[in-house]
């Protein structure tokens, strides 16, 4: 069995045969005289003791846990693609179909819904912490569902606020530098909370389900601000609707309206100077 040896001079490290133990010799670097310890001098280092219940052998009954790594599969990656292209496929077929933009409302927040959970899972298997076992199957699926009805429902207060005050996002830059903030705040608690990410790749997070949205409503040619619908211009040559004008009293009647008017000036003339 070598014995380890290591040089009090120089620090260096080596083996010997076991019977030059105790004896002193040179080092084979610096060629300082050093004194070779015994086998019984030796440090040895043992494995801890397996804890928890024995068999008859005194073997562990309980293996520990071992961690498996969750990667992005191949299979995944091309399901992502493949959603990505069909999405974008259909936002340029509501183009054709509602040209200029005027994509009705209930479809628009049918879309926000619909994309929530792809987005959410395909986000959170980009941003999760490696150090942590990821949620799969029936956990990720209920973990899945506060981003999935949080994150349409930030579209909604956004579109109330805005439509409750009157204001128009984008004619309006200071209400909109405050609104963003607190947008991906909101949806970064959520991501946090439900998905146990931290703060930054909680708010990444709603980051990628926010640029998404907007996109699709670029595609769709409207404007990037989820605002109330302008009221629709008249059509060409439709009938416009004309205010009566005030009638006017006849010739007649307005000459006695004078007249009654004068008497009445007289009789009140006459009766102050009584």
């Amino acid at each position: 069995m070598p014995i380890d040896v290591t040089c009090a001079n120089c620090k260096t490290r080596f083996q010997v045969s076991e019977k030059f133990a105790g004896k002193k010799g040179p080092c084979p670097k610096c060629k300082t005289v050093i004194t070779v310890p015994t086998v019984q001098e030796q440090v040895v280092i043992h494995a801890p003791e397996p804890t928890g219940p024995k068999d008859s052998k005194g073997q562990a009954v309980l293996q520990p846990l071992v961690r498996k790594e969750a990667k992005l599969s191949q299979t995944m990656m091309i399901v992502i693609a493949a959603s990505v292209f069909v999405v974008m496929f259909a936002a340029l077929i509501l183009r054709i179909a509602f040209p200029n933009g005027t994509a009705p409302l209930p479809l628009l927040i049918v879309g926000a819904v619909l994309l929530a959970p792809p987005l959410a899972l395909a986000a959170y298997t980009f941003l999760r912490d490696d150090e942590l076992a990821p949620f799969t199957r029936r956990e990720l699926i209920l973990r899945l569902i506060a981003p999935s009805v949080v994150y349409p429902l930030i579209w909604g207060l956004y579109w109330f606020v805005f439509t409750y005050l009157e204001i128009n996002p984008a004619g309006n830059g200071l209400m909109l530098v405050f609104a963003i903030p607190v947008v991906i705040v909101i949806g970064a608690v959520c991501a946090q909370a439900s998905l146990e990410l931290e703060f930054g790749a909680a708010a990444l997070h709603y980051c990628v389900y926010l640029a998404a949205t907007i996109l699709l409503r670029l595609i769709l040619g409207m404007s990037a601000y989820w605002q109330a619908e302008a009221t629709p211009p008249k059509k060409p040559g439709a009938p416009t609707k004309q205010t009566a004008p005030a009638k006017q009293p006849a010739p007649g009647k307005k000459v006695s309206l004078l007249r009654e008017r004068s008497l009445a000036r007289v009789s009140e003339a006459a009766t102050s100077a009584l």
